[in-house]
């Protein structure tokens, strides 16, 4: 998946067999994944099973996951770049969202079920 920009970005790709890895580096080289998925089985048997499948998946866990739909500018780029690098600062920007939706269904519940608010004249209007 590419997107509008001239810079091309790393990513794990969501369609990928196992983690998307091998996929994601051929996309960012612009090499062929069946080639590179040889390679990588090769240096699997020949330098044994270990150190490979263990570069592999901290590989996985640091690669940022491919954007589901492609950016149309720069700032999506940037914005979803913060958002998926920074776990921590995301679900705090979530829980904040939430607790200023909460805040404001509140207050529209004091009103409207307050006794001096008249159904009859709004209900009527």
């Amino acid at each position: 998946m590419r997107y509008n920009t001239e810079e091309r970005t790393l990513y794990r790709s969501r369609d990928g067999i196992v983690c998307g890895v091998c996929k994601g580096i051929a996309e960012y080289l612009d090499f062929s994944v069946f080639w590179l998925r040889v390679i990588f089985f090769v240096v699997l048997f020949m330098g044994g099973f270990f150190p490979p499948v263990v570069v592999y998946f901290i590989a996985a866990i640091l690669m940022k996951p491919e954007p589901v739909i492609p950016f149309s500018d720069v700032e999506d780029q940037e914005f979803y770049n913060s958002y998926v690098s920074s776990r921590s600062m995301a679900l705090h920007r979530v829980k904040r969202t939430y607790q200023n939706l909460d805040r404001r269904i509140r207050r529209i519940e004091d009103i409207v079920t307050a006794k001096d608010y008249d159904w009859e004249t709004r209900l009527h209007e």
